[in-house]
């Protein structure tokens, strides 16, 4: 006989159901993505969050493979209640699951990228929303390629401080060259796309309109959002987020941190403010918790990430 969950309950992320909120002490319990059921059944699921503990293309500080496991443990103190802004449990209105990590196979690193293209391709099969705890950031380059098989070039919203369009070559496995690989497969619509955050120099920018973190204070969030509606407009599109998009006083955890980035506050409202377009899929990549202190970074991911969702549940209420 299985235990279910209810008022007292613990461990949901083994005796709950695929929907509504869950009552695990934030101290203690199973750890899942908001306590969310772990499982491979993905049918009938409006989302789905998996892990792609992956950082064998980092040029700079590794650890990001330890980041889904550092994202989900921060976000266990979003427990079964409504949450902020949106003032809703998000898990009232998706039905949703934790699908755990992608297997990867060691030592291969073309077959790394198969085997992410593959397997989110599966999930993206069911109909699911999918959300990607990384990973260094050239885990979005297969993410991407399963989402443009499902629904065509899709516009890119990129929250780095890099610009990720070095050229390492035709194929190459890097986090740094990942965008200008994607151009070159026609995978990303380079005139929808745009880059917000970025305060680092790269010797092209592939077609990809650029909102540099000067900028972006300089307009301030309603000036910021209204560019990137501007520009993405009413079509599909793809939301990665790369945590050094913030800056180093917010986000220590990361591989490669650029001083002058956004707050932990203007970056939460920003996702929030994309609530009304069109977004396909969304990945959350680059934290480190080597590098990080008293989980700073994570606490910011797994919050980008549960802002996220809570604009999935928004559009679910309509």
């Amino acid at each position: 006989m299985t235990e279910q969950a209810g008022p007292g309950s613990i461990d949901h992320a083994f005796t709950g159901e695929r929907r509504g909120g869950a009552g695990d002490p934030t101290y203690a319990g199973a750890l899942s993505f908001m306590r969310r059921r772990y499982g491979k059944d993905v049918a009938g699921c409006d989302l789905v969050i998996w892990g792609v503990p992956f950082d064998l293309a980092v040029t700079n500080r590794p650890g990001a493979r330890f980041g889904p496991q550092a994202i989900r443990r921060a976000s266990a103190i979003f427990d079964g209640d409504p949450q902020y802004p949106s003032g809703l449990d998000p898990f009232a209105h998706l039905t949703a699951l934790d699908y755990g990590d992608c297997l990867l196979p060691r030592g291969d690193l073309p077959g790394c990228a198969r085997a992410i293209e593959r397997e989110a391709a599966g999930i993206l099969a069911s109909g699911a929303h999918l959300v990607t705890l990384g990973g260094d950031h050239f885990v979005t380059l297969p993410l991407l390629r399963a989402h443009v098989a499902r629904h065509g070039p899709l516009a890119l919203i990129q929250f780095d401080a890099h610009q990720d369009t070095w050229d390492d070559g035709v194929g190459a496995i890097g986090h740094g060259s990942f965008v200008l690989e994607a151009v070159r497969e026609g995978l990303i619509d380079i005139e929808r796309s745009i880059q917000i955050g970025i305060r680092t120099v790269a010797p092209r920018d592939g077609g990809i309109a650029i909102l540099d973190a000067y900028t972006v204070h300089e307009l301030g969030i309603a000036g910021t959002l209204a560019r990137i509606r501007e520009r993405v407009g009413e079509g599909t599109a793809y939301l990665t987020f790369d945590i050094d998009a913030l800056d180093p006083a917010f986000a220590p955890g990361t591989g490669t941190p650029v001083s002058g980035g956004l707050s932990s506050e203007q970056a939460l409202r920003l996702v929030w403010g994309l609530r009304d377009l069109d977004i396909r899929g969304m990945d959350l990549v680059e934290v480190s918790p080597p590098y990080d202190h008293a989980d700073i970074t994570a606490i910011a991911g797994s919050t980008l990430v549960q802002h996220h969702i809570q604009a999935l549940a928004v559009k679910k209420t309509r």
